[in-house]
């Protein structure tokens, strides 16, 4: 591997729009491992892909705690187990993500029957 296939830290917080805080406290839980030369990280194609799944399944609502264990089963035991425990991680999300959105737009109509009814009684003051 050549360096240029790898980031610097402040590289890796530019390409991925986090913070330096936010890219050290992945490293602190341990879901990124960069190569370290000095006080100098550098972060390899795996940290840069893993990096991508970890925002990825931020973005879909799982827990960092989530995230590394199931990262951490590659490492372990490949990919058929961890595509099949992803599989089942999804379903459950999809479950609960459904589950919200119900709610959301029972909220929302709560919210605007209540404003539509507040308008009226506001009109009628006049």
């Amino acid at each position: 591997m050549s360096d240029t296939d790898e980031l610097t830290f402040k590289e890796m917080c530019a390409r991925f729009d986090v913070t330096p805080r936010t890219l050290r406290y992945y490293e602190y839980i341990e879901l990124l491992q960069p190569r370290k030369e000095g006080r100098t990280r550098f972060y390899t194609p795996r940290e840069i892909a893993r990096m991508t799944l970890i925002l990825r399944g931020r973005r879909f609502g799982f827990s960092l705690e989530e995230i590394r264990q199931w990262l951490e089963i590659y490492d372990k035991k490949g990919d058929r187990e961890q595509y099949e425990v992803w599989i089942d991680m999804a379903n459950r999300q999809l479950e609960t993500l459904s589950t919200q959105l119900q709610e959301t737009e029972a909220a929302i109509k709560d919210l605007r029957n209540l404003r539509d009814e507040t308008a009226e009684i506001l009109r009628r003051m006049d």
